[in-house]
């Protein structure tokens, strides 16, 4: 089953109509127990149960009918950490490595341990309930017993929206999720019943490469920016969205190629090492975001436009 998706809003609704959650910085997940066997699958239907055997040696495997859709975050300093969640699906880099496990695998798992967030039930003892409202799927799950504390945790739903919005901006979260009480839980569904508003903040960085996009030698892809620190320029992540052909070919203009990597040694991740067009930190660009991870990392970036008027790290 695809789990139910929001649709993007300003600010959340108000009113008695909507009850409204944390958006968690995660990985989607529906997560089915049969006969007491724990599978878990990613939004996009790939089987990830290998990945998360806290979840699947979790007292959810005590149940013996039940299907829930939440998400599997990782939390660090308090907060959830994009980076590290998706490291635990795929160390390796590709869907192959969702279903391997060796035993560095689980001494890498063991040191970053992750929680499912359950937000819905899908079915339980042997009944179908998406057609069920979201306040009665609500009270079906929340008397479940599923949360245990420790791997698996049911999250609290909150009356006012505006509230939630600005102690999630204050705590550096993404953002909420605001539901109808009266929704049916439609599968695979992007609706209006569930409204997503989140935080994008716009800072400045200097661009220390640049990667094409496949197939082609002068289509900008992604560029890479970083900061200006006393320790040189520190990378702060890959901005892979928000260009249009004529905006990447005009940051082009602006970019002198230079042959080393100019950002700090061992900043980068090895991804991100191979085939990049490294260039002199001089031009500087605007760059939307919904925050940065613990380890000082963009999440979700978005390229907004040049700024000419700011020089870089010669600037």
């Amino acid at each position: 089953m695809r789990p139910m998706l929001a649709s993007p809003a300003a600010a959340p609704p108000t009113g008695p109509s909507w009850r409204h959650e944390v958006k968690w910085d995660g990985i989607r997940a529906i997560v089915t127990v049969s006969g007491g066997e724990v599978s878990i699958a990613t939004r996009s239907g790939a089987d990830a149960t290998a990945r998360f055997p806290e979840i699947t040696g979790s007292h959810l495997a005590d149940f013996d009918d039940i299907v829930l859709d939440g998400e599997i975050v990782a939390l660090v300093d308090g907060a959830p950490d994009f980076r590290t969640v998706m490291h635990r699906l795929a160390p390796g880099g590709g869907r192959s490595r969702m279903s391997a496990t060796s035993p560095e695998d689980a001494r890498r798992m063991a040191r970053t341990p992750v929680r499912f967030m359950a937000f819905d039930v899908l079915r339980a003892a042997g009944h179908d309930v998406v057609t069920m409202p979201w306040s009665a799927r609500r009270a079906l799950l929340e008397g479940a017993g599923v949360a245990d504390g420790v791997a698996v945790e049911v999250p609290e739903a909150y009356e006012d929206g505006a509230a939630l919005f600005a102690a999630t901006l204050e705590q550096g979260v993404e953002g909420i999720v605001s539901k109808r009480v009266d929704a049916p839980y439609r599968p695979g569904v992007r609706s209006e019943e569930w409204l997503k508003s989140v935080h994008r903040q716009a800072d400045t960085f200097v661009v220390g490469g640049w990667r094409p996009v496949a197939g082609s030698l002068a289509q900008v892809g992604a560029i890479l920016v970083g900061e200006v620190t006393d320790d040189g320029l520190r990378y702060r992540g890959r901005v892979g969205t928000g260009f249009s052909a004529s905006s990447g070919r005009a940051l082009l203009e602006w970019l002198t190629p230079m042959p080393q990597c100019p950002f700090t040694a061992d900043d980068l991740p090895p991804e991100d090492l191979e085939g990049t067009h490294w260039v002199r930190p001089e031009i500087t660009v605007d760059v939307t975001h919904l925050g940065r991870s613990a380890g000082g990392r963009l999440r979700q970036p978005s390229y907004k436009g040049l700024r000419l008027d700011i020089g870089g790290a010669r600037g």
